[in-house]
């Protein structure tokens, strides 16, 4: 396992970030395609075997369950100073309630206390906002996440899935009244889907922002041939359908273009999509999920695949642009 510094923070974390969207309760609204709790813990475990000490979680995956899994688990299989644990807030888990969603300093002050006694444990390495809140001034939301980082309940903040402006205006403000700085953007970032190229990972790479796309595989549409059946999640998450359209004119070329290169390698197409990820300069640690044990294997391996420049343009050549998505 390789192992790099969160953005410009003294923080080391390993290369691969294991994603836990798929860890928690399959009988909840929201992820009903996840994995029950037996069936998450082999996979936590194997993480920790391969060297990786990152795992991403939010308060509303699994509608809260999945930080209870997750947490669980790292208490059972790891040291928790040796672990580094992140999670996010802003969606909404108090239906009916109008102060539930968002990032208000009582939604913040809440929700970070709900997640640490889900996850069993004194405070979380890494407190992200899940989507920029436009109800709530990002003044209010910078004091309050000061706040909790002051009261050692956070050590790092961090951010996902917004517009280069409105991430640029948070990290002036933060500075500007010398609120705890934003160290690592979550961005949407894959072979299928590079918008971000345009303006955040600049940003991002200008600041010292650490990396961390989310989707790398684009829900395993990089990892399959195009004509493959969809997956079991694919077929009832209404949620990624909108992200990834499967546009055949757009879409089919990108994915053809890493299934040649793996043929020609002789790797899986995980491996090859990944490792296009890993080598963009900007990158920090791709957040990974896996269903299937063997997956995080194939995820750690792409450590070691080094791309040709030749290989690198012809993954990179189909690309169209696309629509903007996920700035809800």
């Amino acid at each position: 396992m390789e192992y790099v510094n969160l953005g410009k923070t003294g923080l080391k974390v390993s290369r691969i970030c294991l994603g836990c969207m798929s860890y928690g309760d399959p009988t909840s609204s929201r992820h009903p395609w996840s994995l029950n709790e037996a069936d998450s813990r082999p996979f936590i475990k194997r993480a920790l075997d391969l060297g990786i000490n990152f795992f991403d979680t939010a308060n509303m995956y699994s509608d809260g369950a999945g930080e209870r899994v997750v947490g669980k688990a790292l208490r059972d299989f790891a040291d928790r100073d040796s672990v580094v644990i992140a999670t996010k807030l802003y969606f909404d888990l108090r239906p009916g309630d109008p102060n539930g969603p968002g990032l208000s300093r009582k939604a913040i002050f809440r929700e970070i206390d709900a997640s640490l006694k889900r996850l069993g444990t004194d405070y979380v390495d890494l407190y992200q906002i899940h989507r920029w809140d436009y109800s709530t001034p990002i003044e209010e939301t910078l004091e309050a996440l000061h706040d909790v980082v002051k009261a050692g309940k956070a050590r790092y903040i961090g951010a996902s899935s917004m517009h280069a402006w409105q991430f640029a205006k948070a990290l002036y403000l933060a500075d500007l009244q010398t609120r705890t700085r934003f160290v690592s953007m979550q961005p949407h970032y894959n072979l299928m889907y590079r918008e971000e190229e345009r303006e955040m990972l600049a940003l991002c790479r200008d600041q010292g922002i650490a990396v961390l796309p989310w989707s790398p595989l684009a829900r395993g549409r990089l990892a399959r041939p195009w004509k493959v059946d969809a997956t079991a999640r694919e077929k009832i998450d209404t949620y990624g359908a909108g992200l990834y359209a499967r546009t055949e004119a757009s879409d089919k070329p990108v994915v053809e273009a890493v299934m040649a290169v793996a043929a020609e390698r002789g790797l899986s197409p995980a491996r090859i999509a990944l490792a296009w990820l890993l080598g963009r300069p900007a990158v920090t640690a791709p957040i990974v999920g896996a269903t299937k044990l063997p997956q995080l294997d194939d995820a750690v391996a792409a450590l070691e695949v080094k791309l040709s420049a030749e290989e690198v343009a012809r993954l990179e050549a189909p690309y169209l642009p696309h629509a903007i998505v996920a700035f809800e």
